[in-house]
């Protein structure tokens, strides 16, 4: 039998499931397990297929309008992403029945945006077009409110109404460092830009960039599992090439590795986007341990223990299934 070639696994921690993904997913499975299926889910309640499809499985409908939905008693979840206000507003006039899945970190944005707003700032968010969670901050406020930047060349062709009367909040999901520079690009053209009182961007999104920086510059290739729909899966990719690693690709699950670009791979780091559960990232190790004698090495750089708490009418239900 011919003797297979070493491979080292650095495992990036904290990796997966950040606490805003879980309570999201949670919510979907309790209603389900409370009133039975269908419960309607407006988006992907996550960026992830396999989480999607699995909850499917289970009962859960997804839409993308709440007039896909047919008249019900049914629940309807609004996605991790959040939304604008228009969406609860529809679904009022509807009479209809729904849980709010936007993770508290994101409603923070959009409480600071209001906040900016009502003391007479305009407004400048940092982040993707047409992502989930960029049109739900955008659609805290009047139309025209939000100004969209998305890079530093953006800034220098920004041209506010009053500079001496703006604020800035960011994506939850953005590259740290891209963001630093765009927030010292806005500082820098405007002095008296306002900022939030603490970082925008989530705890997960950072610590999984930083674990990320530490194994990059260590291995030969990088693996992140995450969809290619999910802004922070895309982020890693970007954080470990920029962080001398030559070879970094992001894939759904293991049937999507492209086998052919890695050559004489003695190392290889893994991580996985805050929307990709830790089965995926099993599956992508259990396909290296196929083809290569594997040691797995774990490389943690944060700790994280952050839970957030469920709709109320959920809650004597997370108790009785012990999450």
């Amino acid at each position: 039998m011919e003797k297979r070639p070493h491979l080292d696994i650095l495992l990036c921690a904290p990796r997966g499931f950040c606490a805003g993904v879980d309570r999201a997913i949670q919510i979907v499975e309790l209603a389900l397990q409370k009133y039975g299926a269908p419960v309607y889910v407006r988006h992907a309640i996550v960026h992830n297929k396999y989480v999607v499809e699995g909850l499917k499985a289970k009962g859960a409908v997804f839409v993308e309008e709440l007039d896909e939905i047919p008249e019900t008693e049914a629940p309807v979840v609004f996605s991790a992403h959040g939304v604008p206000k228009s969406v609860p507003a529809d679904a009022k006039s509807r009479n209809m029945f729904f849980l709010d899945a936007t993770c508290p970190l994101v409603s923070k944005v959009h409480v600071e945006a209001q906040r900016h707003f009502e003391e007479g700032h305009e407004i400048v968010l940092i982040g993707h077009a047409g992502h989930p969670e960029v049109i739900g901050t955008m659609g805290q406020l009047p139309t025209g409110a939000v100004s969209l930047i998305e890079t530093v060349e953006d800034v220098a062709s920004f041209t506010p109404s009053n500079p001496e009367a703006l604020a800035f909040v960011t994506q939850t999901t953005l590259s740290v460092d891209d963001t630093r520079d765009i927030v010292a690009a806005l500082r820098a053209r405007f002095p008296a830009i306002a900022g939030p009182h603490k970082e925008d961007i989530c705890y997960a999104t950072t610590n999984r960039q930083d674990s990320i920086k530490a194994v990059a510059p260590l291995v030969d290739a990088m693996i992140v599992v995450g969809s290619p729909h999910s802004s922070n899966s895309q982020r890693l990719v970007e954080v470990a090439l920029r962080n001398g690693c030559k070879v970094a690709t992001l894939v759904d699950r293991a049937s999507e590795i492209d086998w052919s670009i890695y050559g004489n791979l003695t190392s290889l780091g893994v991580s996985a986007g805050a929307s990709a559960p830790e089965s995926l990232v099993e599956e992508v190790i259990d396909a290296f341990a196929a083809r290569y004698d594997v040691t797995v090495e774990t490389k943690t750089t944060a700790e994280e223990h952050i839970a957030f708490n469920i709709p109320r009418v959920l809650r004597t239900l997370e108790t009785a299934s012990g999450r």
